[in-house]
């Protein structure tokens, strides 16, 4: 019996910009396995070595992928000044049509996976190569000393063990149970790239019986033969190390708390000043704060936006690190239960309000606010929304957080008229639970009174939380001007929303001529769709609204990484 899931991702593999990408990126690396083969097995100078035959030619093959692959590993993990994302920012426009640029997530796992298989190929072929060895006795000596006393031996056994550590939890379930396992886990990579650097130390490619060792750096000599990758790849190992060392330095300068607010749900809303901290709507930070864990680092979207005096996150209380924060912040998970049932009772306008948030001050805690160390900001700058006519924000529960910051972000540009090409935007939140909406009612609130253009914004909210007869009573009862769940003007549907329709809607209505007003019909129409939430919703909503373009109308779509 097929697997839908299985049988999607390969479809989304084998088509569009990940099709290209794929067939140069694998057949850059099948290129280089048969360099690798064919350099080793016509090299008179390895004739002995070649002997053991394919093992040895595999091997060679895998091991010049793996270089090239070790290099890459850490282009799209760098985040500094000159990092991907920032890289990304100048050639995303010139090479959006030949491979996902702005995925460097997506990058780094392909880049994973590669090495992965090539590794597999590679200690397979050795392990052959050594046995062979000890067989024939091209080199005085037994396998287990090849395998466990020479530095190409151990190296390669020590990477062996770090990556199983790195990519068991890397498991999307480890690391949404337990990040910091995942995050401890993955700093192992300077231990295995320095193993990379130093794999090829001894020399098992070169053209005498015994070791090639040298005292002096390289620490060996001219009877190697091997391909010095090293001094090629060892660059990239630079830079992000000394990034590492400079970020690390970096984030111990403490930033203080000037505001926190408990939210409905368990969402807790941390404001602090840092003058020095400049970022852009869409990008997020890590966050440590010394006082919960001093080795923790967690990832977070910005929620504030540039213009705002204040640099704000929104956490909710989900996991053992989270709700120890609340507890320091006295942001207890128990009385955010409290707050959320009270969010959860409809209200009238003039009430108090269902997503009514609380403010917590140090005094009310007894004791000062603990200090927070930041490291950031991360992750592509959600600019090309104003390059598009129709901007279409998706969030999907906590999903909303960068969306909070870019929606501020064209309220701020709206009112100073530079709003770029954008003429509308759609804004939809799919929410379990009322009390959800209370993370960002008050700003949804004021941005909804502050519309002098009734079509410019239009705001969409989800429940698909099954509401009891009573309250769905008092929701009719109260079913006035204002929306008695979230005070809002806007209406709460309730159910899923029906992307197929919208997107059709929106095409319709674009072509039409009744949708941007003032602007051809027959001109092309670019809609932007910027979905957070679930994999799985992300895929179906990518399905249609690809299938709602037109020759007049174009759909991009883009997820939010971390």
């Amino acid at each position: 019996m097929s697997n839908p899931g299985f049988l999607h991702h390969v479809k989304a593999e084998l088509s569009g910009r990940r099709l290209v990408f794929n067939i140069l990126w694998y057949g850059t690396q099948l290129f280089l396995f048969a360099y690798g083969w064919y350099s080793q097995a016509t090299n008179p100078a390895l004739a002995p070595l070649n002997t053991l035959k394919f093992s040895v030619w595999i091997s060679r093959g895998a091991g010049l992928v793996l270089a090239f692959d070790g290099f890459f590993i850490l282009v799209p993990s760098r985040r500094g000044h000159l990092n991907a994302s920032n890289i990304i920012k100048i050639v995303r426009p010139q090479l959006t049509w030949l491979f996902p640029a702005d995925e460097n997530i997506w990058f780094h796992r392909q880049v994973a996976y590669s090495m992965l298989f090539f590794t597999i190929v590679h200690t397979t072929a050795h392990y052959v190569n050594f046995i062979n060895v000890e067989r024939s006795q091209v080199r005085k000596q037994t396998a287990l000393e090849i395998h466990y006393a020479q530095p190409g031996g151990f190296t390669g056994h020590v990477m062996l063990l770090i990556m199983f550590l790195m990519y068991t939890t890397a498991h999307h379930k480890i690391r949404q149970q337990a990040f910091e396992v995942f995050w401890y886990t993955h700093h192992l990579a300077f231990f295995f790239m320095i193993g990379l650097y130093t794999h090829a130390t001894g020399c098992f490619v070169r053209d005498t019986v015994l070791p090639d060792y040298n005292y002096t750096f390289p620490y060996y000599g001219e009877h190697c033969l091997g391909y010095e990758s090293w001094r090629f790849t060892i660059w990239i190992g630079f830079l992000y190390f000394g990034e590492r060392v400079y970020r690390e330095v970096r984030a111990r300068w403490q930033t203080d708390i000037v505001k926190v607010m408990l939210h409905p749900a368990g969402a807790m809303e941390i404001r602090f000043n840092k003058p020095s901290f400049k970022y852009k709507p869409g990008q997020w930070l890590f966050l440590q704060v010394p006082d919960v864990s001093r080795f923790q680092w967690h990832p977070f979207t910005i929620t504030s936006s540039p213009e705002d005096p204040y640099v704000s996150v929104h956490i909710r209380q989900v996991g053992d690190f989270t709700k120890a924060l609340g507890r320091r912040l006295g942001a207890d998970p128990e009385l955010a239960a409290l707050l959320t049932i009270g969010a959860q009772k409809p209200s009238e306008k003039g009430d108090a309000a269902p997503g009514q948030s609380i403010e917590i001050s140090a005094g009310a805690i007894g004791k000062i606010m603990p200090k927070l160390r930041i490291d950031g900001p991360f992750g592509a700058p959600a600019e090309d929304v104003f390059k598009s006519d129709v901007a279409v924000l998706i969030g999907g529960g906590i999903g909303v957080t960068p969306f909070a910051s870019i929606l501020k972000h064209i309220w701020y540009q709206q009112r100073k008229g530079n709003l770029g090409s954008l003429r509308r935007v759609e804004f939809i939140w799919i929410c379990r639970d009322t009390g959800s909406f209370g993370w960002f009612q008050n700003l949804l609130e004021e941005i909804e009174k502050s519309q002098t253009d009734p079509n410019f914004l239009r705001i969409s909210l989800y429940l698909t939380q099954k509401l009891s007869t009573d309250a769905m009573y008092n929701i009719a009862l109260n079913n006035d001007e204002f929306d008695p769940l979230t005070n809002l003007r806007t209406r709460t549907l309730f159910g899923r929303p029906n992307f197929k329709q919208i997107f059709s809607t929106i095409t319709e209505a674009v072509e039409g001529g009744s949708y941007l007003p003032g602007r051809e019909a027959s001109l092309q129409s670019k809609v932007g769709v910027y979905f957070c939430g679930p994999a799985l919703l992300a895929k179906s909503i990518k399905e249609h609204c690809t299938a709602a373009g037109t020759k007049t109308v174009k759909y991009a779509f883009a997820k939010e990484h971390f």
